[in-house]
């Protein structure tokens, strides 16, 4: 396999040497220049042709969401946006995401790690294997109507614990023609349906909750009853085509439904075609499955530590090495579009 070329953009001189240290351990990457600045970046994106860029988002003269921007209207490419500063920099994840970066990573290492970019180089790969998009909002509505039910993307979200008032503000994020969503989160079955009515009357996409035979549709979001049976996807009649499958079972990790069960099935039946979101929740429900679907070749993606209201399921599920991406919550909703609209138009007739 030939490497993917990177050329690292990053104002501090250590930090330049930390990264291309760290990525020159890994087979996959090659750093063929570094740059200071945006104008030294220009030439060598010029000179160089990098298949990937990683960019700072704290530079002199001109910040990384203003040379991102440049980037992506004059010669788009894929950019991994590299961020020192989370808790100060939450608006501009989710602002860099909108205008088409492909990945966000964080300079500050995982807990119990010692090296901060040892993630770096799995980000940038699928940086460089997804085909570089315009940023969502350049999309037409009706480019979104006509790939979603050909390709079939679908997104599986699981929580719990601060789940509700999480999954408000990812959908609040998502056009009336969103992909199909499935959703568990855990609650008892009586505040199931007031739930999904709430969620009905705040968002664009219809909310309702799921039923055994829904033929999944794009601009819908389903979402699993509490108590009494688990929410599974199996595959439709027609190609491309799902359908809810809910299923009678004991409780698996002390819930029914369970977010496994969901991912599980997603994993098997959606496989790539699919994108995986776990977020706030108590103890380790949909960890195992988020990995099956990430084995599949779905996206996944996990919310962070400091937005999470209890950090136990997506903790677990990065621990185990199940999620792609961590974010914070506020860019939870345009990076799971974003990613949709790579898997449909990579899979588009």
């Amino acid at each position: 396999m030939t490497p993917f070329t990177v050329v690292v953009v990053d104002d501090s001189l250590t930090t330049r040497a930390l990264i291309t240290a760290a990525l020159k351990r890994d087979g996959r990457i090659k750093v063929v220049g570094t740059a200071s600045t945006p104008f030294e970046a220009r030439d060598l994106i010029v000179r160089l042709n990098p298949d990937v860029l990683t960019l700072d988002f704290e530079m002199p003269s001109m910040n990384g969401l203003q040379f991102l921007e440049k980037i992506m209207r004059l010669r788009p490419m894929p950019v991994v946006m590299v961020s020192g500063h989370l808790a100060s920099h939450k608006g501009l994840v989710e602002q860099a995401l909108r205008m088409g970066a492909a990945e966000w990573y964080s300079k500050v290492a995982p807990e119990g790690g010692t090296d901060p970019f040892a993630g770096l180089g799995d980000a940038i790969v699928r940086a460089a294997e997804t085909k570089t998009l315009p940023p969502v909002s350049t999309v037409s509505p009706a480019d979104k109507t006509i790939a979603a039910p050909k390709t079939g993307v679908v997104v599986g979200i699981g929580a719990s614990t601060g789940g509700v008032e999480a999954l408000t503000e990812v959908l609040e994020h998502f056009p009336e023609d969103c992909p199909a969503t499935v959703i568990v989160q855990h609650m008892p079955k009586q505040f199931s349906e007031s739930f999904a009515r709430r969620l009905n009357r705040i968002v664009k996409p219809e909310v309702r909750l799921a039923e055994d035979g829904d033929v999944l549709k794009p601009g819908t979001v389903y979402v699993a009853s509490g108590g009494e049976r688990h929410l599974r996807v199996r595959a439709g009649v027609r190609r491309g085509e799902y359908v809810c499958q809910l299923i009678a079972g004991p409780p698996v990790n002390g819930h029914r439904p369970s977010v496994d069960e969901l991912f599980y099935s997603l994993a098997k039946v959606v496989g790539k075609n699919a994108v995986g979101v776990i977020l706030t929740g108590m103890e380790c429900d949909g960890a195992q499955g988020l990995l099956a679907m990430r084995h599949a070749g779905a996206s996944t993606i996990g919310q962070d530590r400091a937005s999470s209201v209890i950090y136990g399921m997506p903790r677990a599920a990065f621990e185990l090495g199940a999620v792609e991406t961590q974010l914070p919550l506020s860019a939870i909703g345009q990076a799971i579009l974003n990613r949709c609209e790579r898997r449909s138009l990579e899979t588009y007739p």
